[in-house]
């Protein structure tokens, strides 16, 4: 009878130990976050957008090339018919000219960071919002991210959220 109590004591204390490691133990899920965004509807009219600003600040510094390159090169062919005032003067023209483009570059360039910002926080925001309301909902208390080179993973083979979250979003 006392073996039996023994016994009976250990099971119960063996089994309040496990089942407070399973109580201890959090729910982790991990997700590619990187693809959930590249395939939202938001981010790829984002991006087109920004391609479109793109191609048009490229056009303009293309033709603000053109005109300095089509310039320098009557100015070199004029070059022996006029003075040395007149090349040097005509040299810091194409110096100005040259330092315009370069600052409407990095003007574009600036812009381009800005419009981008803008463009894809609400990207960002729908995705984080929609994946911490299907994690909460699926009872997970982390989430990682499992995109290739974002720190969070090394080895992902636990649950992944991607095709719930972009349910939960109607894609």
């Amino acid at each position: 009878m006392k073996q039996f109590k023994t016994v009976f004591l250990a099971l119960t204390l063996m089994f309040g130990a496990m089942n407070f490691a399973q109580a201890q133990t959090s729910k982790i899920a991990h997700i590619g976050t990187q693809e959930l965004i590249e395939s939202m509807p938001g981010y790829k009219s984002a991006m087109s957008q920004l391609e479109k600003l793109e191609q048009t600040y490229r056009s303009e510094i293309d033709d603000l090339l053109k005109e300095a390159q089509s310039k320098n090169q009557r100015y070199q062919n004029e070059a022996p018919t006029k003075t040395d005032e007149e090349n040097a003067a005509r040299a810091r023209e194409l110096q100005a000219t040259q330092e315009k483009i370069v600052q409407f570059q990095q003007t574009a360039q600036r812009e381009l960071q800005k419009k981008e910002t803008e463009l894809l926080r609400p990207v960002y925001e729908k995705a984080r919002n929609a994946i911490q309301k299907v994690a909460r909902a699926k009872g997970f208390d982390y989430v990682l991210d499992s995109t290739t080179g974002a720190g969070g993973v090394l080895l992902a083979d636990g649950y992944n959220l991607l095709n719930d979250v972009k349910k939960e979003l109607g894609m």
